[in-house]
């Protein structure tokens, strides 16, 4: 079996307690949906309830957070006293709410209150000293940190000089040491015992405003709803309750630039769910921020003016237009300066927009399952960039080992931010290569849990239909992964502007079948197709022209048995990646040039299967590839049986047309010698082409024709100077070695080449 992208782990199969299936059925929840939620330690009526009927009353005391009164009291002795604010915030979507719901929350109680989000480019992540330094001297008495702060020491130690006090509410990593703020409100304090620490930095900001207004504000819950999914935050809880109610607030959106965003956007408020906000409104106010200036963004979500939210909106739009294109153009070319045999990919290029690196790294991440890290190269020497990890490898932890190279340095277990001079990059590689070679545990890719096997005639409707009473869906609480088995695809085919996606109908040989979408799989149609497959997705409902449909979205797939990947037609060699693990063997003299620029490793030339076998033995091979036709395929069997091949990749290169042009007809045969016959010599060196030309005999051809009279002593050959001899007797062509081994040639390739896969996979696998 061929791998799967992720490692998969399958539910235990346990049986649920008849008593929580009689507390499901209350809620009309079939059995389906009471072994998911079994699964994910729900387990009792009330835990049921409080997952299907979210209230608000849930919500924690925002008092329970540690230091909650201190910061309300000196926010609320800064407003009696007319003290100039600031609300310093951060440039992706989790900062952009969280700015706009601190700030608004001050406004309402009259606060004098201003606010600045960082540059990406300028300003770096976090409390900036020169920043601070500059409202400090413009005025600024007390500085609020939204989504950021915990790590920023130099720019808060400098503010407490100048009598500047300063609060921080985050929700990222704790450091170590905390800063010396006035007050520091995080879900996970170490001094603070808050019931639920996986609150996003738009929940902080919201709890500080639930204090400091003494009631839960309804008007911010859909920037929470934005802010929380946007940010990928555990979606249990607190969260659960504060998505739920935000989505419906969302909904039904008074502010003028979000109700801008959806239109342009294209999303129907009434439909409006989670996706809408990971895949259509976080993706361009996080855009704004990677690209320009996202103070805008705030100014978008804050307007009562039409004209000025449907102009900024459509700003919005336009970057992120523009981020998609990036990254598309980076990806492509990152992609092509990967070596396949890194266990952990590093890639650098100048002329690279730093803004969309990290979004980079996660394609490369998702494309080949391998950590990437990736990188710009800057005009002064500084190679910057993002890295993105699996779950099993903690990036942060691996580069705090090197930190000596970097100039600067941060992030978390599954993302990092990173400045290395070009000067140490081969350095770096060489560290990030030995930490891969020593640490081989922690590369074992990212697990997938799987909730439940599925048939075909399963998925219908009704089921998807019941499926949404367990969203929001989020981090911990995903929308169910099911495995279909047995299952071949019909009617594959790419679709997108690239041919990025793919699309075909899983079929599990009986008469059902269900449409299934896997973006991003346009380049795997070759190992998907001919293939016995297990499958893994999401299932979706399909509209188009008011009919509903079940689809599956593909996330993964495995083959069953031997996997055949089809690349005897150059068109399907187009984006070709071998596996890491690949043997490459080669039976003549020759690598097709259109196949050798993507082959990184030694190319094995067939001798025997004695010397192949010690090949073999010295390292272990998980894939195989037959880059040209063995004599006798028999050969490929025999290849095959030396180890325990998952992959096989039959590109088998035709170099000389043989099974096109056959063995020459008796007409052309007595051309050639009638030629030969009234000619003292022929010259074959520079002529060939000439003479093919007017015995009207393709070249190739005639090449092998010259060959059998050779073999049979018809013609002697000198300094490419072709001579006649007399020959006794007559000598029946097919004695020649040479035209039995073509006869051999033809038959193999005419089978190899021109059978179609099904027919091939049989004869391999029996």
């Amino acid at each position: 079996m061929s791998s799967s992208m992720y490692n998969w782990q399958l539910p235990e199969n346990k049986e649920v307690p008849k008593e929580f299936v009689q507390i499901c059925e209350k809620y009309n929840l079939n059995t389906t949906l009471a072994k998911l939620l079994w699964q994910r330690e729900i387990k009792t009526e009330n835990q049921l309830t409080a997952f299907l009927q979210p209230q608000i009353d849930q919500l924690h005391d925002p008092f329970a957070l540690f230091e909650m009164d201190k910061v309300v009291e000196r926010i609320q002795t800064a407003i009696m006293n007319g003290e100039r604010i600031l609300v310093y915030g951060d440039y992706d979507a989790d900062g952009i709410t969280s700015t706009t719901i601190m700030t608004e929350a001050l406004e309402l109680l009259g606060a004098d209150v201003s606010f600045y989000l960082p540059n990406r480019f300028k300003d770096g992540y976090g409390p900036n000293l020169e920043v601070y330094q500059e409202k400090i001297a413009a005025g600024i008495q007390l500085i609020i940190t939204v989504d950021n702060g915990v790590s920023g020491h130099e720019a808060i130690n400098y503010a407490n000089g100048q009598g500047v006090d300063v609060i921080v509410t985050d929700h990222h990593e704790l450091p170590k040491e905390l800063p010396a703020a006035f007050g520091i409100i995080h879900p996970r304090h170490p001094a603070g015992s808050y019931p639920f620490g996986e609150l996003a930095g738009v929940g902080v900001a919201f709890k500080v405003a639930c204090a400091l207004l003494e009631e839960v504000p309804a008007e911010f819950l859909d920037l929470v709803a934005i802010g929380t999914v946007a940010d990928m935050v555990s979606l249990t809880d607190e969260n659960r309750v504060l998505v739920t109610y935000g989505l419906k607030a969302l909904q039904q959106t008074q502010r003028l630039g979000l109700q801008a965003l959806l239109k342009i956007s294209g999303v129907e408020e009434s439909k409006l769910d989670e996706q809408s906000i990971g895949f259509a409104l976080a993706p361009r106010l996080n855009a704004i921020g990677r690209l320009s200036d996202p103070n805008e963004a705030v100014d978008l979500l804050k307007t009562f003016d039409e004209q000025k939210a449907i102009s900024l909106a459509k700003d919005l739009d336009e970057i992120n237009q523009k981020r998609k294109s990036l990254v598309e153009e980076i990806t492509k070319e990152a992609l092509a300066l990967i070596n396949s045999q890194d266990a952990i990919h590093i890639v650098a290029q100048s002329g690279w927009h730093e803004g969309v690196l990290g979004i980079v790294a996660g394609r490369i991440l998702k494309e080949t399952g391998k950590p990437a890290i990736v990188l710009t190269i800057k005009e002064d020497g500084i190679a910057k960039g993002s890295g993105r990890s699996i779950a099993s490898l903690n990036m942060f932890a691996m580069l705090d080992e090197m930190r000596e190279l970097f100039t600067s340095f941060g992030g978390h277990h599954a993302a990092v931010g990173v400045s290395v001079p070009v000067a140490d990059l081969d350095q770096f590689k060489e560290n990030v290569a030995a930490y891969a070679a020593g640490h081989k545990e922690q590369l074992v890719g990212n697990t997938l849990a799987i909730d439940g096997i599925l048939n075909i005639a399963d998925a219908t409707i009704p089921l998807i239909k019941e499926l949404k009473q367990l969203a929001p869906f989020g981090m911990d609480n995903p929308q169910p992964y099911f495995m279909l088995q047995h299952i071949f695809a019909r009617d594959l085919k790419t679709i997108g502007a690239d041919n990025n996606h793919l699309k075909f109908n899983a079929t599990d040989g009986e008469n059902t079948q269900l449409t299934t979408i896997g973006f991003g799989f346009g380049n795997q149609l070759t190992s998907i197709e001919n293939n016995e497959l297990l499958i893994v997705g999401q299932l979706q409902l399909n509209e188009w022209n008011g009919r509903q449909s079940p689809q599956l979205q593909l996330i993964d797939f495995a083959t069953v048995g031997l996997q055949l990947v089809d690349l005897r037609a150059k068109k399907k060699r187009q984006n070709l990646q071998f596996d890491a693990n690949t043997l490459f063997v080669c039976f003549g003299n020759k690598v097709s040039t259109d196949i050798k620029s993507q082959i990184l490793t030694q190319v094995h030339h067939f001798k025997d299967l004695t010397h192949l076998k010690l090949v073999v033995q010295e390292e272990s091979y998980s894939s195989i590839a037959f880059l040209d036709c063995p004599m006798d395929a028999l050969v490929l069997k025999e290849i095959l049986s030396l180890t325990d091949f998952h992959q096989l990749y039959l590109v088998l290169n035709a170099d000389d047309d043989a099974y096109l042009d056959g063995l020459g007809t008796r007409e052309q045969y007595g051309r050639l010698f009638k030629l030969i016959a009234q000619q003292d010599t022929l010259d074959v060196r520079y002529k060939l082409p000439s003479i093919a030309q007017f015995l009207k005999i393709p070249e190739k051809l005639l090449i092998f024709m010259i060959q059998v009279f050779f073999d049979l002593e018809f013609v002697t050959i000198s300094d490419g100077l072709l001579h006649k001899t007399e020959v006794d007797g007559k000598k029946d062509l097919t004695t020649s070695v040479v035209y039995k081994r073509r006869q051999q040639k033809i038959k193999t390739e005419e089978f190899l080449l021109l059978s179609d896969m099904a027919t091939l996979k049989t004869w391999f696998e029996n």
